[in-house]
């Protein structure tokens, strides 16, 4: 294992220093328990919208933290869920009296850990709901989930809803605006090479130097089917048919296509692949009015690429496009 790292178990806790250290405008960190917070929390009168997960998937989520996205993010160990006193931490940390938004992606540890820290917020006084991701089509079930995963949507997700909140809509216009996208969006991905947590030491997987694996998750999981590797041609395709089939999308929808990298795609392959995506869904009908394409949904150094489509409304399109300022996304 070839990492830039010191001790395995200090990855989480000194990246998040480093995190603090390169944005003190934009966000804090606390720890014990740790917890990303936008440096002007809690913001009076705002719904706090707020994600987490484990660790390995940066920028998500840490990196959406501040104006026009999200309140807080709540890192877990590498790829293992937060624990509830940390969600607990983050709501009670960012919540402004409008209430808080949960924005989770739908793997058992981080649903169980999140309702458990709503519930205790509740009793608390704060009123907490819940937007649950679920946008991979690649399964119904994994080890990780009990339904499908929550993949690179989440970002979608945490954008739009944290541009609702930050013009003043209430909780429950964010929630059933975050229902809305997760009910619009689908992704796959795949990978050329496996991911190494630095606990274990090892790849999560092994593949060949001509295989590549379709459907992963963003935890290291492997994927549906193991394959010949294939031109960048017939991966988009691949992928981009088993996204377009399943809501289905069809001609005269218009989208926003997410290109995204596992972690270790480079950008000269990912726009490759991009442009292939928006020519096949030209040939469709189908018309991409947004964009974005980068590393933002990542497994480690995971080779490997997914894509997502979000069918777009007016409304939609116009939260999209709505000012955003944080370490990972801003415009």
């Amino acid at each position: 294992m070839k990492k830039i790292i010191n001790e395995p178990a200090d990855v989480v806790a000194e990246s998040l220093r480093g995190m603090a250290a390169a944005h003190p405008d934009l966000l804090r960190v606390r720890t014990d328990p740790s917890v990303i917070v936008r440096a002007d929390a809690p913001v009076q009168g705002r719904v706090a919208v707020i994600s987490g997960g484990g660790s390995g998937h940066e920028p998500l989520h840490g990196g959406f933290v501040g104006p026009g996205m999200l309140a807080a993010a709540v890192p877990g160990a590498v790829f293992t869920s937060p624990t509830p006193d940390a969600v607990q931490a983050a709501i009670t940390e960012t919540a402004g009296g409008s209430g808080a938004l949960l924005v989770v992606k739908n793997y058992t540890g981080d649903v169980l850990n999140f309702e458990t820290a709503a519930e205790l917020a509740g009793i608390e006084g704060t009123e907490v709901r819940t937007v649950l991701v679920d946008d991979d089509v690649a399964v119904k079930d994994s080890t990780h989930t009990a339904g499908r995963r929550g993949v690179g949507g989440t970002v979608l997700v945490e954008k739009i809803v944290g541009a609702a909140a930050e013009r003043g809509s209430d909780l429950a216009t964010c929630e059933e605006l975050g229902k809305r996208v997760v009910s619009r969006v689908r992704s796959m991905g795949m990978a050329l090479t496996a991911p190494t947590v630095p606990h274990a030491g090892e790849p999560s997987f092994d593949l060949a130097a001509d295989e590549m694996e379709i459907g992963i998750g963003i935890h290291g999981e492997p994927g549906r089917e193991r394959l010949p590797l294939e031109s960048a041609e017939g991966i988009v395709r691949r992928l981009l048919d088993a996204v377009v089939e399943d809501l289905p999308f069809t001609e005269g929808d218009e989208v926003l296509l997410f290109t995204n990298s596992m972690g270790a795609t480079p950008l000269i392959e990912l726009y490759l692949a991009h442009g292939i995506a928006e020519r096949l869904l030209a040939e469709r009908g189908i018309q991409v009015r947004r964009r974005l394409v980068g590393p933002y949904t990542t497994s480690l150094e995971m080779q490997g690429m997914s894509l997502t489509l979000l069918k777009l409304d007016d409304e939609l399109t116009e939260l999209w496009d709505a000012p955003v300022r944080t370490a990972a996304l801003h415009w």
